[in-house]
């Protein structure tokens, strides 16, 4: 009874974390980029719609300087890995220290601030399951249908080139350094847009908030394209896959808390759900040789036995 009780919160959550892993998806999958900075967009994004709420300023245009304020962060982390030659996942790391010092700027020096939905008008709050999920549903069909539309233009179909085959791009003429700015832009956007909905679902905004934020992002893929690849291996598809994904995470995560399980392990629980995401196909994989190899020893012990009778 618990769990049923649990499980409009677990979707409602789940969707917000899903439209995360969309920005994820997008600089992993796409553009083929581990980004590490994820950790700290997303906080970015909780901490400036909070801060311009608290402010008088509209939810929803709130949101949309969030989103900007993602982009910039990602772009930062593409001039360091593109102009700059530093590796990707240290550009991650670094833009991931500089927006730690940027957010708590950004709050004050507080570590927390409060946006209560008795206090302020806001789109989606936690007080309101059912409304929440509607809300996270209509803003991430937006999102989806702009990615769509986006990734088949001229500029969308040479970012999917760049994480294909870089070195044949870039023998094409496109500009490889631009498209993983681009890329990573839209990637943090993505993240800080969801962190700016975070936040509006949970009242506040903490500076620690972010911590962990790349491994749900990628348990929701794995999760989502697990699924969705196996339907109809798409572009659409796939993102409403990831965000499935997102949706079954935080059931599994609010279950485990159910089951008692001290919220020390939370973190290493998350792990062990990307873990075994990223090993099953590698498993698999290795199951099937096995069972095709066990019929060719087989006939070739036969063949042998054969030969032998025949020479006889």
């Amino acid at each position: 009874m618990a769990f049923l009780n649990a499980l409009p919160g677990a979707v409602a959550e789940g969707l917000i974390w899903g439209l995360m892993a969309i920005g994820v998806y997008i600089s992993y999958k796409i553009l083929d980029i581990a980004d590490l900075s994820v950790d700290g967009s997303i906080c970015t994004g909780m901490c400036v719609c909070a801060v311009l709420i608290a402010g008088g300023m509209p939810a929803w245009l709130s949101m949309i300087i969030a989103f900007l304020a993602g982009a910039l962060a990602g772009t930062l982390t593409g001039l360091l890995h593109a102009a700059l030659k530093i590796p990707a996942i240290l550009a991650g790391i670094l833009t991931q220290l500089i927006l730690y010092s940027v957010n708590l700027t950004i709050l004050g020096g507080r570590s927390l601030i409060q946006i209560s939905a008795r206090d302020y008008s806001l789109i989606l709050n936690m007080s309101n399951n059912p409304l929440a999920i509607v809300a996270a549903c209509v803003i991430i069909a937006a999102a989806i249908i702009i990615l769509w539309l986006f990734f088949y233009t001229e500029v969308g179909l040479t970012l999917k080139s760049t994480g294909d085959n870089p070195d044949m791009s870039r023998a094409q003429g496109v500009n490889v350094n631009r498209n993983k700015v681009i890329g990573l832009a839209i990637s943090n956007g993505i993240v800080a847009l969801a962190g700016s909905l975070l936040a509006q679902y949970k009242g506040s905004a903490n500076i620690n908030e972010g911590r962990g934020a790349i491994v749900i992002g990628l348990a929701a893929i794995y999760i989502g394209l697990s699924v969705s690849m196996k339907i109809k291996p798409n572009f659409v598809v796939s993102l409403i896959g990831v965000i499935g994904g997102g949706i079954v995470y935080y059931i599994i995560y609010n279950f485990v808390i159910l089951l008692g399980l001290k919220t020390d392990y939370l973190k290493m629980l998350s792990a062990i759900i990307v873990a075994a995401f990223l090993a099953v196909p590698y498993l698999k994989g290795e199951l099937f040789k096995k069972k095709n190899s066990v019929p060719m020893i087989v006939r070739s012990t036969e063949e042998k036995d054969n030969g032998g009778d025949s020479n006889a």
